[in-house]
This record gives structure tokens, sequence and C-alpha cells, in this order.
């Protein structure tokens, strides 16, 4: 099947902006988890997923209190997203990454590595891409010091 070069063109452009959206996610996550930049990555119905370690959050007004509150839990972060498979599908898309974060745990001021994939679905809003759902699914949640290899999660913090 023949696709026109403006079918490719766009494909392409919403596969880019996507990546924007991600990166200004984790932009806004690293710079004091602006809670009003977050969740207006979002759609209104938009869920925030981070399991029995991060918690849940729907809507975009729940992602905003989650998010007013998330330096109290993780300090400091430095999001590392990487190796990106997104799939279009006209006014959907879906977005798989990787994750590997040094940060820090705010409860304990103890430095660790988390390593995680994020799964996430977008829709396109008003001719801009939002994302719908974020989920995290953690590998290792370490002490720096240990690594994943002596301690794959924090007390507490397994999924």
């Amino acid at each position: 099947m023949v696709t026109s070069i403006e079918s490719r063109l766009e494909r392409l452009e919403d596969i880019e902006e996507i990546k924007q959206l991600k990166a200004k996610y984790c932009r806004f996550c690293d710079e004091g988890y602006d809670p009003d930049g977050i969740a207006g990555l979002f759609t209104e119905a938009g869920v925030w997923d981070g399991g029995r370690t991060f918690g849940l959050a729907e809507g975009r007004d729940g992602i905003r209190k989650h998010f007013e509150g998330a330096g109290s839990r993780i300090s400091i972060a430095r999001h590392q997203v990487m190796n990106p498979i997104i799939e279009i599908n006209g006014q959907t898309a879906t977005g798989h990454w990787l994750l590997f974060q040094p940060c820090t745990d705010a409860s304990s001021g103890e430095a660790v590595w988390l390593a995680a994939t994020y799964n996430d679905e977008y829709l396109k809003v008003d001719g801009g891409w939002l994302i719908d759902r974020l989920t995290i699914e953690v590998a290792f949640f370490s002490p720096y010091d240990k690594g994943w290899a002596e301690q794959q999660f924090l007390s507490g913090r397994a999924p």
C-alpha cells in the first residue's frame, strides 16, 4: 500500500510531538514537579498509574494533587527516557519508553536508582497530543550504594 507524502509527514510530525510531550513531562518532574504543568499534559480524564510503588491519580485534578506532594516522596529526580516505540492510529497513539533515573528518596535522604517502563496512551485533542494514560512498571528501585543486584527494591517499595 502506497501512502501519500502528506500522511507520512503527518505521522512523523505526530511522533515528534509525542516525543516532545514526554520530554516536557520529564522536565516538569525534574524541575520540582510542577503540578499544573504536569496536569496540563494530560486529558481531562487522564490517568497516572505508578502502581503500588508510586500510587494512582485519576483525572487532571487528581494528577495535579498527586504532584503537589511528589517532592515529599522523591526530592531529586533526573528522568532519562529512551528507546521510544510510538504507534500512531489516527487520533490515538501508544508509546513504550524505558526509564533510568538517579533520584533521592525524600523520606530517607537516600540516593537510589529507578528503572522502569512507561506504557503510555495518547489522544489527539484539538489538533494536539495529550497523555490519556501513563502507566509505570518498575523493574527496580534500589539503593545507590547496594545497586539492583544486591537489593532490587527499597523497603516497602516493591511493586
